[in-house]
């Protein structure tokens, strides 16, 4: 092996495969095209002598010398955001809001990513309802936000079309002849509200039985078998099943993901491609 030095856009391209497992999907989060992450990575392979990701038609996972070398990958390019930093200016702050119903169970690990993007970008994360995250956007407090389609609105960018269903506990029965026990997030919720509205124009009884302050506490709720609730499959608590079509409840229409910003370049408009990026794959899979 001769000592000729990593291209760092394609050690770029190796993480952001690896993390999104997809060449499609690293592509957007570095606003290229597949074939140019394609080469950057078959290139990165002949400098490293080994082949770092196996390829089916069906799916892209690292391989083990991959594995090896994907924590030192990201050391060297953190490396090299540290040394360019010691020439930049004041730390950048981004304050970005993500709706409870879209954060799902992946966000520690996508926050934990995001911190190691750019020593020089300060991160602020707000949970919560897509519309409270909205008026804080709207008066400047937020710099942009991740959240479900809210009425009235049509300044974001469509970032995913994500499932839902009616979905209960392992073991839970309806009680005869009695409304249907629903158990939802506290207002305002576009999906609370979409859901009443949903079962009130099929015509089917129901009555609250629990209302939490999100989305982990009402599939908290679902598991200890309190009723139905209306959530997105990657939301749900081990052993939750899908009742809908055995109690005919109505179907679910897909809720967009928007993203709402007002960043237009720079180190911080690269940590929201990426972070775009990122749900895109989370609700795909």
């Amino acid at each position: 092996m001769t000592s000729k030095p990593l291209d760092l856009d394609a050690v770029r391209a190796f993480i952001h495969v690896a993390e999104l497992d997809s060449f499609t999907r690293a592509a957007e989060a570095m606003e290229t095209t597949q074939a140019a992450v394609s080469l950057r990575v078959q290139r990165l392979e002949r400098r490293v002598g080994h082949q770092l990701f196996e390829r089916t038609p069906r799916y892209v996972k690292l391989s083990p010398h991959g594995v090896a070398f994907l924590e030192r990958a990201r050391e060297l390019v953190d490396a090299h955001e540290r040394a360019l930093a010691v020439f930049g200016e004041a730390r950048q702050r981004i304050a970005i809001g993500i709706s409870d119903h879209v954060a799902g169970p992946d966000l520690p690990t996508l926050i934990a990513r995001l911190t190691t993007q750019d020593p020089q970008l300060l991160i602020k994360i707000k949970i919560g309802s897509s519309g409270d995250l909205l008026q804080s956007y709207d008066r400047r407090e937020l710099d942009a936000v991740i959240a479900r389609m809210n009425l009235g609105r049509d300044d974001g960018e469509v970032l995913a079309q994500e499932s839902f269903g009616w979905f209960a506990g392992a073991g839970w029965q309806p009680r005869a002849g009695e409304p249907l026990p629903v158990a939802m997030s506290a207002e305002p919720c576009g999906v609370r509200a979409m859901a009443g509205r949903l079962l009130d124009t099929a015509g089917i009884p129901w009555i609250e039985t629990f209302v939490g302050g999100g989305v982990s506490a009402v599939a908290a709720a679902v598991s200890a078998g309190l009723g139905v609730a209306a959530l997105a499959p990657r939301m749900l608590p081990l052993g939750a099943i899908d009742v809908g079509a055995k109690l005919r409840l109505p179907k679910i229409p897909h809720l967009p993901i928007l993203l709402h910003t007002r960043i237009q370049g720079g180190p911080a408009h690269d940590l929201l491609t990426t972070l775009s990026a990122a749900f895109r794959s989370a609700v795909r899979a």
